[in-house]
């Protein structure tokens, strides 16, 4: 019986030093100090919001309540386009060195009826200069109205997909799922989220972002 015990003992043992390494482990992906850049439009420049309320501001807070060693830094311009964002680009590499890109741009091209093929060389070429940097990109799909044609729609909506599997870079699907089709959520532009949705827009990027930052490659 005291053999038993003391097996039993030793199991015990075993079982907490596993759960230990584990959460060891866990920690360790995260270990590294990180640089997030966010190169966005106005859905991530707090666009008629209060400083500290947007998405952006949000994921900040979220690192930092997590104890995630990471900068946040948001590149973000109201009313830019993926040709601005690209002459941006190379500039915010060289100044931050981010780990990791996050592009959230072409609705901008979207409403002003830029043709969709120049877009898509414009987050292609955003995509090498992010790679040649050794960052990682998070591309954050948009959508916009149907009322700009059923064949433009869904080609823009598309463009989003095909852009992330041909470069293997990771996807937000959509960064406005969950609010798109809540009225009440948006400011009366009709356009721009109010604060209260934006905590959804980090929900739906942050399963995303954490695959990258426990990506040790780049």
């Amino acid at each position: 019986m005291l053999f038993f015990n003391q097996k039993s003992l030793v199991w015990r043992i075993c079982g907490l030093m596993l759960s230990m390494t584990i959460c060891l482990f866990g920690a360790a992906a995260y270990s590294a100090s990180k640089t997030v850049l966010v190169l966005g439009d106005s859905l991530s420049a707090e666009y008629g919001l209060a400083r500290g309320t947007g998405w952006v501001a949000l994921l900040d807070q979220r690192l930092k309540q997590k104890k995630i060693d990471a900068i946040v830094v948001n590149a973000s311009i109201s009313g830019e386009t993926t040709s601005g964002g690209k002459a941006r680009l190379e500039n915010l590499l060289n100044k931050h060195h981010p780990d990791i890109v996050i592009i959230e741009l072409g609705g901008n091209d979207a409403l002003r009826g830029l043709a969709l093929g120049a877009s898509e060389a414009n987050f292609r070429d955003m995509i090498a200069m992010s790679r040649t940097a050794k960052a990682r990109v998070l591309l954050v799909g948009m959508q916009i109205p149907p009322n700009y044609g059923r064949e433009y729609t869904e080609n823009f909506f598309s463009m989003y997909a095909k852009l992330a599997k041909e470069s293997k870079s990771e996807l937000v699907p959509f960064l406005l799922e969950g609010v798109a089709d809540k009225p009440e959520l948006f400011q009366p532009d009709r356009i721009h989220l109010l604060a209260q949705a934006h905590p959804r827009m980090l929900d739906n990027v942050w399963p995303h972002l954490q695959v990258l930052m426990q990506n040790k490659s780049k």
